[in-house]
């Protein structure tokens, strides 16, 4: 299969080796000086607590990274892809120029004005990028369209759609998907085949024990329903390690074979109903989703899916429903669900459906295909086919892309901020240069280029210097972006980027710079902040001298839980303070000044007041957005241990009160000596979209 074969991965490799003796390294006295400086984490030791969770890695020398030696590590895997890209292409390497760019990059990423994403942080210079050469897990996000599947080009199967989401969510890639596979079967009436008829064979398949065997035998199996050879398959499950083994490169432990086993009983399942019949919607969204579970259940504990489709097609709204489809509800959670929404539609039906449970959410693709930054034409991106799971991305089939993030607020003055724009700009350029072992994906993203220079913090700018100013940052920024990505192209002499900017929603990568996710307000000005920390975590006894209150974890016995008081900043209003149409507003502005990509925007509301003002509200903004999805504001009440528990002011100075500062500023001197590598965050890091 091509999709998930070792000799694919290592031709790719072989492509794109070191061709110098002369490996590009950071000047190790330029990197010392940094190893005293206490990192500017954010609020109030959570920024620490979660890098050293989750993207502090271990050394040879079986202690943990400190946070200068994560900013080495990723620089440096920057450095040499550049590196390895112009002397392949005999395109001169200038090693002086090299070293002070990368300096610059290490301080601006040192001192938290912009950040590579989560996938970055924890992959790029790592073994898995550096030996493995898996340079697709550096990537946040991907969509594939099942409109093709039933065509058989360079001998593509139809379970090709299926194995590439089960094969880029296992690397910790988020995938989108659409439905138009079924009808597609239903015109040209191609009907699900039955394996196990009279003339077929059963034929073994003995799974290897790799991300490559657990794919290739999802492919083999939906084959057989889809584009049968009258064979049968059974599996045999021997190969694969038993529950609780460590995984190498990935981290964290192997779940055993049964996630893997259940996995092709429910498609067996499925599929067997469908039997004689053109695969349906439902079928579609249903085995997407089952791998999904698959992979969350497999250890990869965190991912990401959305599925698209018609939003006149009542089968498809209706996936959500459990009163409908009870069967569902086991795995439909597995996806955000949204419609191709087209613009001038009549939403007053469906946004009866969102004002339940949300769902489901809007793209109006021909915004996104028209438009550059709104208002703006641009016609290069005409191919785009759908979007990422957080909506931030518009891509064509099989593309993925990488994101960057920087955070305004973290900067003095926008000369500053311009500067930040170089480094943020040349890392994700740099990611564009590498291949996957995907050859359809290679020649989608060396034809696009696409970057998403995303902006964080945008609640605590505008609460600080006000919508106004923000505007004229981001507009003189976006030119930057375009003058940089044109020398940038210039350089690597490869196509300027087809869009460079977007608004993701964020997660851990905001936490460690102390700023709000994306465009999103917190739920609170003053909150209690609970992360989980391991047992063996070396972190836990200094944190617990510096005064945080520390508790056994209710849920994870090998856990205990920390809670951190955190002030988003003086006159930061909470969500309840915002309105529906504020939200709305905000999206509209950044999808105007900023983003040529899109704006991930999940809007709040309140179901009984602004529930009914949904339909008008799409109305008026369906102009002015390329996609945006809803979340009813509903009080589930308290429950122990609540990742974000809202609080007072006074009770905030109380917390405060017990924590002494010279044993927190020395958190970040603290040796971990924990054995077991961290797992990384999946996708974008956002709650919004991951599950």
């Amino acid at each position: 299969m091509s999709l998930s074969s070792k000799q694919l991965t290592s031709s790719a490799a072989k492509r794109f080796s070191t061709k110098s003796a002369n490996i590009f390294t950071l000047d190790p006295a330029f990197v010392a000086s940094y190893s005293k400086k206490k990192p500017p984490f954010g609020f109030n030791g959570l920024g620490e607590i979660v890098y050293r969770r989750t993207y502090s890695r271990l050394k040879s020398d079986g202690t943990r990274e400190r946070w200068f030696e994560t900013v080495e590590r990723v620089v440096n895997g920057t450095f040499r892809r550049q590196q390895e890209w112009m002397e392949q292409n005999a395109l001169g390497w200038n090693t002086q120029e090299a070293q002070r760019k990368a300096q610059v990059m290490f301080d601006k990423i040192f001192t938290m004005k912009f950040m590579p994403p989560g996938r970055g942080l924890w992959a790029m210079g790592s073994p898995l990028t550096e030996e493995r050469r898996l340079f697709a897990a550096l990537n946040n996000c991907a969509f594939v369209s099942t409109r093709a599947m039933w065509d058989k080009v360079d001998g593509a199967t139809p379970s090709k759609p299926f194995v590439f989401l089960m094969d880029a969510a296992m690397l910790g890639v988020g995938v989108g998907f659409d439905t138009l596979g079924a009808k597609a079967a239903s015109k040209r009436q191609i009907t699900v085949a039955d394996p196990y008829a009279p003339a077929s064979q059963t034929v073994t398949f003995t799974i290897p024990d790799s991300r490559e065997g657990w794919v290739e035998s999802t492919a083999l199996l939906i084959d057989s329903y889809l584009a049968p050879n009258n064979c049968n398959y059974t599996f045999d499950y021997s190969q694969i390690r038993a529950a609780g083994l460590p995984i190498k490169g990935f981290g964290g432990v192997a779940s055993g074979p049964e996630p893997l086993r259940e996995l092709h009983d429910l498609i067996r399942n499925t599929l067997d109903k469908s039997v004689g019949q053109p695969i349906s919607v439902t079928t579609i969204v249903d085995i997407m989703n089952l791998i999904g579970k698959c992979v969350v259940s497999g250890n990869v504990r965190r991912t990401a899916e959305i599925a698209f489709g018609d939003p006149h097609d009542r089968e498809y709204i209706d996936l959500k429903n459990y009163k409908v489809n009870p069967q569902r509800a086991s795995f439909g959670w597995t996806s955000n669900n949204s419609v191709f929404a087209t613009v001038g539609m009549d939403y007053t039906d469906i946004c009866k459906r969102v004002q339940v449970n949300g769902e489901p959410g809007f793209q109006w693709m021909e915004n996104a295909r028209r438009y550059g930054r709104m208002g703006e034409e641009n016609t290069r991106d005409a191919r785009i086919e759908g979007a990422n799971p957080c909506n931030e991305q518009c891509l064509e089939s099989y593309e993925l892309c990488c994101l960057v993030e920087t955070f305004p607020n973290n900067h003095d003055s926008i000369e500053d901020f311009m500067d930040t724009l170089e480094s943020a700009l040349l890392y994700a350029k740099s990611v564009t240069l590498l291949p996957t072992h995907w050859p359809e994906t290679n020649r989608v993203m060396m034809r696009n280029r696409r970057i998403g220079t995303s902006v964080s913090g945008i609640a605590q700018f505008i609460t600080q210097h006000g919508t106004s100013k923000l505007c004229n940052w981001l507009d003189a920024a976006y030119q930057r972006v375009q003058d940089i990505d044109r020398r940038l192209s210039e350089q690597f002499c490869v196509p300027q980027s087809v869009k460079t900017t977007s608004v993701k929603p964020s997660g851990t990568v905001s936490l460690l710079a102390g700023a709000t996710p994306g465009m999103h307000y917190p739920e609170s000005r003053f909150c209690i902040r609970r992360v989980r920390v391991s047992k063996h975590s070396d972190i836990l006894p200094a944190l617990e001298s510096a005064g945080y209150f520390i508790e056994e974890d209710v849920v994870d016995k090998s856990s205990m839980v920390v809670e951190i008081p955190v002030d988003h900043g003086e006159g930061m209003r909470g969500l309840k303070s915002v309105s529906m149409w504020e939200q709305l507003a905000l999206a509209a502005l950044l999808q105007k000044h900023w983003s040529d990509n899109q704006v991930s925007c999940t809007v709040t509301f309140d179901p009984h007041v602004e529930g009914p003002q949904l339909a008008h509200a799409l109305d008026y903004y369906q102009y002015q957005l390329k996609g945006v999805s809803f979340l009813p504001r509903t009080d589930y009440g308290a429950f122990p241990q609540m990742p974000y528990e809202a609080i007072d002011e006074a009770t905030y100075r109380s917390m405060v009160a017990k924590i002494r500062p010279k044993s927190s500023h020395q958190l970040h001197l603290v040796r971990d000596s924990e054995k077991r590598d961290v797992e990384p965050e999946r996708f974008c890091t956002s709650d919004k979209c991951t599950f």
